[in-house]
């Protein structure tokens, strides 16, 4: 009877642990977070050890399971704990006997959260280099530096040698240095915008002389070609800079000595000047119809008369055009243009060498006491 109350009590008792531990399972993965990563080596991980952010406990391993080339492991974010996304997982050895635990980083402070059921790839995630890995890159490093490899001849040992005696004595130098280098980085790092913006020009500048490659090859050949032939000439260079030294002062000198008449003639030129500048119209047009007008001096000259052959418009040189009669005192000496000659002032006029053509014009009465010359004329 007492055997079968015990039994009964400790099935109960097993009954409730079970009932009790699938609650509490069930509490804790249905608040939790679930996060895969993979690693390429998880050596001293194992289900149920820590998971934590900054040192902090946050979770536990859930599982470890080797895939292919990589292990994945399975984590379990404990209950309000927030990861940022895009986090990492970094396996960590705080010594060579404690355990091995998973961090998570970085540490969240605002944005978007890691989702449930969130993968961290291998090339984001970090693990230690094992003990026997770093005993075996420290033995073939000595092997490599030792009396077998680079220090065969004592080459490593003579390097040793002279550098110790170059920094001996030199300490301080070498401290102020580094502190000089220092203050250097702190400049370059407050002036790293303009740093970065001379480079891009510098780049830009390059980029030009890629694009312009041929005229710049032409332009380093004709520099050349320039640099020989003065050193070619360098004496008669040389020369021809000396008279030029020379002259210079002469006329250095020159100025000096003359500097008031100088003055005074350049003073002199400002109104021929004003004049030129005033007139740079007419100039410019009489520079155009000159040759013109020399063309037709030479076409117009009779070689076997020796004698300048034309025909003038006589109404062109009346001060006041054909039949017009201006005022006697608009006019030098009253004079006021032509006037055309009536029959009966023709016939008491000298005859002409030649019989005329068109009207005749000359002197009008009222301005003269009789006819004048007459000047034939076409109209």
């Amino acid at each position: 009877m007492r055997l079968t109350r015990v039994l009964g009590i400790g099935a109960g008792i097993a009954v409730v642990a079970v009932a009790a531990g699938s609650g509490v399972s069930a509490l804790e993965e249905g608040d939790t977070t679930e996060v895969i990563a993979y690693f390429d080596r998880a050596t001293g991980v194992y289900a149920g050890s820590d998971l934590r952010v900054l040192g902090v406990k946050v979770g536990t391993v859930e599982s470890v399971t080797p895939r292919g080339e990589q292990v994945k492991v399975v984590l379990r974010v404990d209950e309000g704990v927030r990861v940022p996304e895009g986090a990492h997982a970094v396996l960590v050895a705080p010594s060579l006997v404690a355990d091995r635990y998973i961090q998570l980083a970085p540490a969240y402070t605002s944005g978007a959260v890691l989702a449930d059921g969130a993968v961290l790839p291998a090339e984001g995630n970090a693990a230690p280099v094992e003990v026997d890995q770093l005993y075996e890159s420290i033995t073939e490093l000595s092997e490599a530096l030792g009396p077998e490899g680079a220090n065969a001849n004592g080459a490593l040992s003579r390097l040793l040698d002279t550098g110790a005696a170059n920094l001996d004595g030199n300490g301080k130098a070498i401290g102020d240095s580094i502190e000089e280098f220092g203050k250097a980085t702190k400049t370059l790092d407050k002036s790293s915008g303009d740093l970065f913006e001379t480079l891009s020009y510098l780049q830009s500048f390059t980029t030009m002389l890629k694009d312009n490659d041929g005229e710049v090859r032409a332009a380093e050949t004709q520099l050349n070609t320039v640099a020989g032939f003065l050193a070619d000439d360098k004496e008669n260079l040389s020369a021809a800079l000396t008279e030029l030294g020379t002259a210079l002062g002469q006329v250095k000198t020159f100025i000096e000595d003359n500097r008031d008449s100088l003055k005074e003639n350049v003073d002199a030129l400002v109104p021929l000047t004003q004049i030129l500048v005033d007139q740079r119209a007419s100039i410019a047009e009489s520079l155009d119809t000159l040759p013109l007008t020399a063309g037709n001096l030479v076409n117009a000259y009779d070689p076997t008369n020796r004698t300048l052959d034309g025909r003038t418009n006589l109404n062109e040189l009346s001060m006041g055009g054909p039949l017009t009669a201006a005022p006697a005192a608009s006019t030098p000496s009253g004079f006021s243009g032509l006037a055309a000659v009536d029959d009966a002032r023709q016939e008491s006029l000298p005859a002409l060498p030649l019989p005329p053509v068109g009207t005749v014009y000359g002197t009008p009465d009222k301005t003269a006491g009789k006819a004048t010359e007459p000047k034939e004329g076409d109209e």
